[in-house]
């Protein structure tokens, strides 16, 4: 990595987190780790999540609500040289008997620190987020997001933290904040290709000024991963913590072959 690269990136890192709050929608739940597709490599996630018993509480007219809700939505995404990786998601939405795409989202990855793929090692990067939702589901319709990567694996154990700051850059925006978001992981291998664990996802608020606890969104995930070629994916069950949050949370996240 260049120093002109490294102070490009770092430079519209900083433009997202100072002049770009997260949309309501929830359709990635996931912690970033030290996974990133090599230089040319094309990869296809899906992510599909539902709330059972999720909340009916509109935060602005006309909001989609995440009672009952099915989000399944694609990431493509490809590998780039110098340690980045670009994406690209497509969020659709299924509630109340109603079908809809929700809108696009950019991102870009950047992970210039990971370890040896058999030993593991320490970690850390950074992944900026552009994103176009319809209002029935974000009261912005532009946003962005700055999400810090952070963690060490090792042959048995993966932990990774996620530090989060989102902002609405439409103009006139009703929510004009920084708002702050931590995801934390920790993961045990059990079998070869097989480790469990848990997700934790903290919506503490505006990072001027945290909101109370009892109203921060916080949901606890029991979480599986597995990695058995061509068998790749994340499944997990989640209990929200407080009434600020959905109740149940089932989610999936899952690769499919792109050759």
């Amino acid at each position: 990595m260049t120093s002109k690269l490294f102070s490009r990136f770092l430079l519209l890192a900083c433009m997202v987190a100072s002049a770009t709050t997260l949309a309501a929608l929830p359709d990635e739940i996931q912690v970033y780790t030290d996974d990133i597709n090599k230089p040319d490599a094309v990869g296809l996630e899906m992510h599909v999540n539902t709330t059972p018993r999720g909340t009916n509480r509109q935060d602005y007219p006309g909001e989609v609500t995440t009672h009952h809700g099915l989000r399944v939505t694609p990431e493509f995404s490809y590998g780039l040289p110098r340690d980045f990786e670009a994406g690209l998601y497509l969020p659709m939405v299924y509630a109340a008997g109603d079908a809809a795409l929700a809108g696009y989202k950019l991102r870009l990855k950047w992970l210039p620190l990971r370890g040896d793929e058999e030993t593991g090692g320490p970690f850390l990067g950074g992944n900026i987020e552009f994103s176009d939702i319809a209002y029935r589901f974000s009261a912005s319709r532009y946003n962005g997001e700055l999400r810090l990567i952070g963690g060490y694996r090792s042959a048995d154990w993966l932990v990774a933290i996620n530090p989060i700051f989102s902002r609405a850059i439409s103009a006139g925006s009703p929510q004009p904040n920084t708002e702050f978001e931590l995801g934390y992981k920790l993961s045990r291998k059990i079998a070869r290709g097989f480790g469990i664990g848990v997700e934790y996802y903290n919506e503490k608020g505006p990072w001027s000024s945290f909101k109370p606890g009892r109203e921060q969104g916080k949901t606890l995930f029991l979480a599986l991963d597995v990695d058995r070629d061509p068998w790749v994916f994340n499944v997990g069950i989640g209990r929200g913590l407080n009434d600020a949050t959905d109740r149940w949370t089932i989610k999936m996240i899952f690769d499919i072959p792109f050759k």
